[in-house]
């Protein structure tokens, strides 16, 4: 299977070695040219020439205008589409852009997978990647031998659109386990808790979740996980979580206190680093706080 991708970065750049060294030479495009040889891809000079070489073209991508403009601009995959490409999209993206993504190359006989991932940079590199699709069963199992090589678990949740749906779903559990775990160190540390011994209690008891296991014991150590996904990253996630539930119809009291941690920690200067930097931008605004020192 000829193998394409485009969009090399972070997430991009470590599923395309996953994928290389599964056995599948891969086309790799990015704006930034050097990126595709640090994958371990060949570069091409457009998605236009991604898409005319390769029978699955992968994207990864910051957000849906950005897919949109891969797809549709000149040299874009769209013009290059035909009978059989499968795009499978494993950025994070609104699902009603995904929709008429798909229509759109539906109509030149090719078809999209929206491939929503979860389980960051660590998981990208080991292979063990969640995925979560929408769209045809049979594009799916088209292009599973090629997820199978960064993914540990391959679902179909349902049609076109339902793949982001189940990400932004998933996003904004995240989202909000990670700042209402912040908030809650932070008070812990200004309350003279060991922390570790804190989050041990809190990992056998009814407040554990992700961040709990897996985000604040390295934190507490002054490991904050650089490398996935920035706070800004996150906050569109959330915004766009926010967007799909008000056009679902259901209510959501807890999404604007979320929203507004990562816009607080946007507006101190954390936006473009990890997200898990949340929890300065609450200490900043707690006294000075970090969960690695003693508070003041």
């Amino acid at each position: 299977m000829r193998v394409g991708f485009v969009g090399l970065g972070n997430m991009g750049g470590r599923i395309t070695r996953r994928i290389v060294a599964g056995g599948h030479p891969v086309l790799g495009y990015d704006v930034d040219s050097s990126r595709a040889a640090d994958a371990g891809a060949t570069p091409a000079d457009s998605p236009a020439a991604v898409a005319e070489a390769s029978d699955v073209v992968f994207l990864s991508l910051p957000d849906s205008p950005v897919v949109e403009a891969v797809v549709l601009q000149d040299n874009g995959i769209l013009g290059a589409a035909r009978e059989g490409l499968v795009v499978v999209d494993l950025s994070t993206s609104s699902p009603a852009s995904t929709v008429v993504l798909h229509r759109h190359l539906a109509e030149r006989g090719a078809e999209l997978v929206d491939a929503g991932i979860s389980g960051g940079a660590a998981a990208a590199e080991a292979g063990t990647l969640t995925i979560m699709a929408g769209g045809s069963e049979d594009a799916l199992e088209r292009a599973r031998a090629v997820i199978a090589t960064f993914a540990a678990g391959i679902h179909h949740m349902g049609g076109s659109g339902a793949g982001h749906t189940a990400k932004l779903l998933n996003n904004f559990l995240n989202g909000i386990s990670l700042a209402a775990t912040a908030e809650v160190m932070v008070a812990a540390r200004k309350a003279g808790l060991e922390l570790h011994t804190f989050l041990d209690v809190l990992n056998s008891s009814s407040g554990v979740n992700f961040a709990t296991l897996n985000r604040f014991p390295r934190i507490v150590d002054g490991d904050y996980l650089e490398g996935g996904l920035t706070g800004n990253l996150m906050l569109k996630d959330l915004r766009l979580y926010a967007e799909l539930v008000e056009a679902l119809g259901v209510r959501t009291p807890t999404a604007a206190g979320c929203i507004e941690a990562f816009e607080l920690a946007d507006e101190l200067g954390y936006g473009e680093q990890i997200s898990n930097r949340v929890v300065d931008a609450i200490g900043d605004l707690s006294g000075g706080v970090r969960l690695q020192e003693p508070s003041n």
